[in-house]
């Protein structure tokens, strides 16, 4: 006997979508992307569906191992990230990157994070 576990839950959108939305443009960019589908996911009448299983779950960096590649770990997440936008009506996103310079993305986020930190430090020097 195959024992099999499924996760049902209720669907509601993410804040940061604003109202805007819907378990329709979910599933639509899920079938859309440019990645083998998971048979397992259904969302139906406001449920979703999907597969559980021990490597299906969410990553905590607190729980990675000491020795590790955050970058290609970083690679990895941006690869399904863009393969969800390949699918979508926004192909021009892929055009739009590839006009780029090299490693625009990563200087980019490099600076972004050298801004926050200097606005931290900026708080932190103001308490005290």
């Amino acid at each position: 006997m195959v024992r099999v576990a499924r996760e049902a839950k209720a669907w509601v959108p993410t804040a940061a979508s604003a109202g805007r939305s819907s378990p329709q443009i979910l599933e639509k960019l899920l079938r859309d992307a440019v990645r083998v589908p998971d048979p397992f996911f259904a969302i139906r009448e406001g449920w979703i569906v999907r597969r559980l299983a021990p490597d299906c779950t969410r990553i905590e960096v607190d729980e990675l191992p000491k020795r590790r590649d955050e970058a290609k770990l970083l690679r990895a997440m941006g690869w399904e990230t863009a393969n969800i936008h390949l699918g979508s009506a926004t192909r021009g996103l892929a055009a739009h990157a590839l006009d780029r310079e090299p490693r625009w993305l990563q200087r980019a986020a490099s600076d972004m994070a050298d801004a926050i930190v200097d606005d931290w430090k900026a708080w932190a020097s103001s308490r005290s």
